[in-house]
This record gives structure tokens, C-alpha cells and sequence, in this order.
């Protein structure tokens, strides 16, 4: 099972690095033919924004499986191997639930924009597929995050 969640996660982490790439080289293009010739792309801050929300959704999955998470350890740099997995667990398991809550909340507005059919300004673009990007990452994220809570996190050591 782990060996899935990481695969997965590892997809998204490199589909999210393909949206920041994309997104990079449209920008260059587009400040480069503002400079230039004075033509630009229409709407690429749109694109931009959409890009991004749906690049850090699908960044969380491979963060959270490999615990780049930041964590506070100063009230626990004197703690016993217990204690600090215990603590580790219970941060797991609450963000497998803020991500079960966000998978929940951005599905119900997916639905939302695509009921209204609510679209960028200046270029239309549909709302609901950057909300459609965002979901499955979160629930990975949830996932993972339960896994952790249920497995721990020796079992990564070991993969």
C-alpha cells in the first residue's frame, strides 16, 4: 500500500513540476513580448493563478510522505522516542483531517463552478478543472496522512 501512495504522490509531484515549468516559460513569453514587441499573452496572470492553486495541491501528497512538513521540536528536543512519535502520529492524523475537510470542501466547490459555469474574467476559463486538479492530491494527502497515523513512519525508513 505504501508503495502506491508514493508512487501516486511522486506523479503528482511531477505533474506539479510540469505546471511550474509551464507556467514559467508562458510568463517569460509574455514579458519577454511586452518588452519586446509590445504583444503579450492575453490572460496569463489567469492562467497563472490556476496554475499554481493546482501545483501546490499537487505538491502536498510527496511533502507530507516525506515530511517536509515543517516541525516545531522545541518543546520536544528533550522528549523520549515515545512521546515523539506519539506527537508525529497525532500532527498526522490532524492533517489527514484539514486534508480530508479541504478534499471535501474543493469537490462542493467544483461542483459549485461547474453548476454556475464560472469562468476566469478575461479569458473564460472554466473554474471547476482547476478545482478537478486540486482534489485527488488532497485526498492522497489525506490518505497518506492517515497512513502515517495508522503505520507510523518507520515503515518509510525502509522504501
Amino acid at each position: 500500500m505504501l508503495k502506491m501512495l508514493e508512487k501516486l504522490a511522486q506523479f503528482c509531484a511531477i505533474l506539479a513540476g510540469l505546471l511550474l515549468t509551464t507556467i514559467t516559460l508562458m510568463t517569460c513569453a509574455s514579458v519577454l513580448g511586452r518588452n519586446t514587441t509590445g504583444a503579450t499573452l492575453v490572460g496569463d496572470f489567469e492562467l497563472t493563478g490556476v496554475a499554481a492553486g493546482a501545483a501546490i495541491a499537487l505538491f502536498m501528497p510527496w511533502c507530507q510522505l516525506k515530511r517536509g512538513n515543517i516541525i516545531v521540536d522545541f518543546f520536544t528536543t528533550r522528549a523520549s522516542a515515545r512521546t515523539t512519535d506519539v506527537l508525529d502520529r497525532l500532527g498526522a492524523l490532524l492533517l489527514a483531517l484539514a486534508m480530508a475537510l479541504l478534499t471535501w470542501r474543493t469537490a462542493l466547490g467544483g461542483l459549485s463552478a461547474y453548476d454556475t459555469q464560472s469562468a476566469t474574467m478575461m479569458l473564460g476559463f472554466p473554474e471547476w478543472i482547476a478545482y478537478s486538479f486540486m482534489v485527488p492530491p488532497l485526498a492522497l494527502t489525506a490518505l497518506i496522512g492517515l497512513w502515517q497515523t495508522l503505520c507510523g513512519f518507520e515503515a518509510e525508513a525502509h522504501t
